[in-house]
């Protein structure tokens, strides 16, 4: 793997892309940043109120603003919000602008992981679980589509996702 090369992380919420891009980065010892927390340092206020006070869209429009800052950058590790494949210049820029990691889990586990989350304005809902099904229906194609590798999380822990990807990465 070329050195400067960035590593993406995409997937659903919950899969643990932040988890697993802080420890993938840590091994390889380069820079790791998250797009959501990009955003919630530009923007002051954290992630439900962008969606309260801007809406999904106004969200949408500052994630696209940081993918395509951030993608510009060399030798990164960078975990992106569930949603950034929605947007098609967000794809495009992963896809040519690095490798691209796309973590997947169950169902079932995606529910067990964001249960207790209030910081997913998604699924603050009487019925979290139809949403992720929404969801997964909806990205997957799109994850599929950036993906040039697909690790699946499991319970197996984040270690385990990191060497995977070391795995993949390398061969």
């Amino acid at each position: 793997m070329y050195p400067l090369q960035n590593l993406f992380i995409v997937g659903p919420m919950g899969v643990g892309k932040t988890t697993i891009g802080k420890l993938l980065a840590e091994r390889l010892k380069r820079p790791f940043l998250d797009t959501d927390k990009v955003i919630i340092e530009r923007c002051g206020a954290d992630i439900p109120w962008i969606f309260d006070v801007e809406g999904e869209a106004g969200f949408r429009k500052r994630e696209a603003q940081v993918c395509d800052e951030l993608t510009q950058q060399q030798g990164m590790v960078i975990a992106t919000g569930g949603g950034i494949v929605l947007n098609p210049d967000n794809r495009r820029n992963l896809s040519s602008r690095g490798i691209v990691i796309y973590l997947r889990a169950s169902i079932e586990e995606l529910v067990a992981r964001t249960a207790k989350d209030k910081n997913r304005p998604l699924l603050q809902t009487s019925d979290p679980r139809s949403v992720i099904e929404r969801i997964l229906e909806e990205r997957e194609p799109l994850y599929l589509d950036v993906a040039d590798h697909v690790i699946d999380t499991k319970n197996d822990g984040a270690r385990a996702g990191v060497a995977q990807i070391l795995k993949a990465i390398q061969e």
